[in-house]
């Protein structure tokens, strides 16, 4: 079964789901859920203490709720507890929180939303623009961020005809591109922008998202030009894909006088530009 991993917005909190396209479902990671009705700093110790308390009072949820890979905050792939809709809507009421109403609304509209999309392609766009700004992003980041989200695409599009498997393959091969342009592997950058669970991505300025752009889009290129035969060939690619866009990088800063890769994210820079207009 083919699934597809997205991050939802519930009240400027991520959620990670992953869309089942044969059996047309939702799950969702209980862990993002649970931190966010319980606001808990350890949401696995209290959802390991619901899952007891499930089954000492003999709920079948307990049995039926399943596990799928989801990207965790170190980029990597790991096994998550995960419940499809009509499980998370029982599994919420279990959880005293004040915020249990309006997330059940929020499920069946993300449940709803998701079948206009597949009617209407251009919906999923649309919703993924609102949803960067709820966030606080400028429209011009928000544009920057979703060509990104294609550029992507289009290069682990070529990674799966290579052969090339999502998880530990994906992550290495981006964390090649990363440290070859930035000079920083991914979690570094993460460090650097002071992120835990947050996507770097969308805590890059526009000027860090146009270079990861190109390095993609670069490592695309050539991939497609020289077709590698396996794994360790990819890495090599991966690595000259990056290489141009950090030659880029390279020639900015000695123009500008500037450093690229920086502490700054793409809000805080929001809120800078925003203090020099007002001045």
């Amino acid at each position: 079964m083919k699934k597809q991993n997205e991050i939802k917005i519930f009240e400027e909190q991520k959620v990670r789901t992953a869309w089942d396209a044969e059996q047309e479902k939702w799950y969702f990671s209980i862990i993002d859920v649970i931190e966010i009705l319980t606001s808990s700093p350890r949401p696995r110790k209290y959802w390991n203490a619901l899952k007891t308390k499930l089954k000492a009072e003999g709920s079948e949820l307990s049995h039926k709720l399943g596990q799928l890979k989801m990207q965790s905050a170190d980029g990597k792939f790991y096994l998550t507890d995960v419940a499809d809709t009509e499980q998370l809507f029982r599994l919420v009421q279990s959880i005293p929180s004040p915020k249990a109403e309006p997330f059940k609304l929020w499920l069946a509209q993300v449940a709803t939303e998701r079948l206009d999309e597949m009617q209407d392609p251009e919906l999923s766009i649309d919703r993924a623009l609102e949803q960067y700004m709820k966030l606080g992003y400028s429209e011009n980041w928000i544009n920057q961020r979703l060509k990104s989200i294609e550029i992507r695409k289009e290069l682990t599009d070529e990674w799966k005809k290579r052969g090339l498997k999502e998880g530990v393959q994906f992550a290495t091969l981006t964390d090649i591109i990363t440290k070859a342009w930035s000079d920083k592997t991914t979690r570094e950058y993460k460090v650097l922008k002071g992120l835990k669970k947050e996507n770097l991505r969308d805590n890059m300025t526009n000027t860090e998202l146009i270079l990861n752009m190109l390095a993609e889009a670069s490592t695309k290129e050539i991939s497609v030009a020289v077709s590698p035969k396996d794994f360790d060939e990819s890495k090599e690619v991966a690595k000259q894909g990056g290489n141009v866009a950090k030659v880029a990088r390279k020639e900015l800063e000695a123009k500008t006088g500037k450093k690229v890769v920086s502490s700054l994210n793409a809000k805080k820079s929001l809120v800078q530009v925003k203090k020099r207009l007002k001045k």
